[in-house]
């Protein structure tokens, strides 16, 4: 399996700034074959019998003229120029197949970064240290964690920190032995996910927390003059801070998702609309401080990394409105309600425990069939022998 390992990168002002200037070359190498990749494919529009863009044909064309036009490109190596191309035409082709958006230009100072393929040793790590084409070796805060072939390296900016994340493919990560079955997990505003067993986990509310200082800082910028030291000091410090509230979120988002995917064989959790759910100005900024869309991401790689299986519940799976004790639905559930009391039976359970309680119960028949056989997962897989379909006795052999 590929697995990405993200390090920090313990360089020196030199190696900073070749990093910066390689980033430039990329971002310039992106946004001239997008552009001539729109160029090239409303000409074909026009003239059918037009050769289709590829990267592949871009990347010959720039190599034709960069000589020319632009030859600082070879005070850096090669790689970050066909990367960013190579990067384009998969940004194409996942727009094509509606995985993705379509493909922008790139700005100055946003998302810095440069990659480079591991061809023939362009890269290598010994211990806590990198070699990087051109730059040589760059110290790394830590060791590499997987053992295995390195694939590609992609080295990147995040405020005044740069890091390096490794592609290695590997088979340290193996299934575990999870002592429990099925949990059910409810993404909340007040707590990052109740479980159905066990207690609730609280989320850090990173930017919460530091929301005080945050718009402090912003306000100082905002008063600095534009184009002066001031100005740059003050943007550098903002980012600081950004990265700091991503850090702490990632942080806990990575420790929940991997103690879940280890501890249980069934995780039911619902398919939240957070694109619909964010419109409500009085929960957008706790639900993006919870990180609901980064949390199902990692829950899902991390669960086939470690043998378990995700079961999301559709959309309108009326999870709160359900109770969890005798199965009736209510037919309204104010927000505001946080305790569920049940009309039929008077069963009486905090909101979300409900929820996650009827989330594991539809995990956990999601895994079993009518007729007690094991199905072979959430989605049916081809060449997979079905659960039997009788449900009574023939009666021509009864007979």
């Amino acid at each position: 399996m590929l697995i990405a390992h993200r390090i920090a990168l313990d360089s020196t002002d030199k190696q900073r700034t070749y990093f910066a200037r390689a980033s430039g070359v990329a971002r310039l190498a992106w946004n001239w074959a997008l552009a001539e990749w729109r160029r090239q494919y409303a000409a074909r529009r026009d003239d059918p019998s037009l050769p289709q863009p590829s990267d592949a044909a871009l990347r010959r064309q720039l190599n034709s003229l960069k000589r020319e036009q632009f030859p600082w490109m070879f005070d850096v190596t090669k790689c970050a120029v066909q990367e960013a191309i190579i990067d384009l035409g998969a940004g194409f082709r996942s727009f094509f197949e509606k995985r993705g958006r379509y493909p922008r230009f790139k700005k100055k100072g946003v998302r810095d970064s440069f990659c480079a393929a591991n061809e023939a040793g362009t890269f290598r790590v010994d211990s806590q240290r990198i070699k990087l084409p051109v730059v040589g070796w760059v110290r790394m805060r830590e060791a590499v964690r997987f053992t295995g072939k390195l694939k590609r390296v992609t080295v990147s900016r995040e405020a005044d920190r740069w890091f390096a994340s490794i592609m290695v493919e590997t088979n340290d990560i193996k299934p575990v032995e999870r002592p429990h079955d099925a949990v059910g997990v409810d993404l909340g505003v007040t707590t990052l996910a109740t479980l159905s067993q066990g207690d609730p986990i609280p989320g850090p509310k990173a930017h919460t927390a530091l929301l005080g200082r945050l718009r402090r800082t912003s306000r100082a910028l905002s008063r600095k003059r534009k184009d002066s030291a001031n100005r740059r000091k003050a943007k550098a410090k903002l980012a600081r801070l950004h990265s700091r509230i991503a850090a702490i979120r990632r942080d806990a988002t990575h420790k929940t998702t991997t103690l879940l995917a280890k501890t249980y064989r069934l995780i039911g959790i619902e398919d939240l609309n957070v694109r619909g759910m964010v419109r409500n100005r009085h929960l957008a900024r706790s639900m993006m401080d919870g990180g609901f869309f980064e949390f199902r991401r990692q829950l899902d790689y991390k669960a086939r990394f470690y043998g378990a299986t995700v079961v999301v519940a559709d959309r309108w799976f009326p999870s709160s409105k359900t109770c969890s004790c005798c199965g009736s639905v209510k037919a309204e559930l104010a927000l505001s309600q946080r305790t569920y009391h049940c009309d039929t039976c008077g069963h009486e359970v905090y909101r979300d425990r409900n929820a996650a309680h009827n989330l594991e119960h539809l995990a956990a028949s999601s895994a079993v069939s009518a007729c007690g056989e094991e199905r072979s997962g959430v989605v049916r897989k081809p060449r997979v022998k079905r659960a039997s379909a009788k449900q009574e006795p023939n009666s021509n052999l009864a007979a």
